[in-house]
């Protein structure tokens, strides 16, 4: 099993940018694709963006594209989620999880591992 451990949230305005980080532990941390998930209150957990093994591929949901950008380093064991341009509608808790192998998914039952969650507020 891995851990990982979300950090970089916080408050910013609309507009604004910020950059949340992913720290894995584990040897086979970077054997698998990662992804970041969010959930704002009241509503289901849905897909954010995903990376694969090696980097060389991502994927991210509609509402996102273009303003996100996942990276991992698996040299650090970490896995990095840039958000600029973000809306009041960006607003709630960001997951990191892992992929239970090599591929990339959307639907968040194909994560077996996942984080505390780290709180982005975005004001208007």
């Amino acid at each position: 099993q891995v851990q990982l451990v979300e950090s970089g949230g916080g408050l910013v305005q609309a507009g604004g940018s910020l950059r949340l980080s992913c720290a894995a532990s584990g040897r086979t941390a970077s054997n698998y694709a990662m992804g970041w998930f969010r959930q704002a209150p009241g509503k289901e957990r849905e897909f954010v963006a995903a990376i694969s093994r090696s980097g060389d591929f991502t994927h991210y949901a509609d509402s996102v594209k273009g303003r996100f950008t996942i990276a991992r380093d698996n040299a650090k064991n970490m896995v990095y989620l840039q958000m600029n341009s973000l809306k009041p509608d960006d607003t709630a808790v960001y997951y990191c999880a892992r992929s239970s192998s090599v591929l990339i998914f959307q639907g968040p039952r194909n994560y077996d591992s996942w984080g505390q969650g780290t709180q982005v507020t975005v004001s208007s």
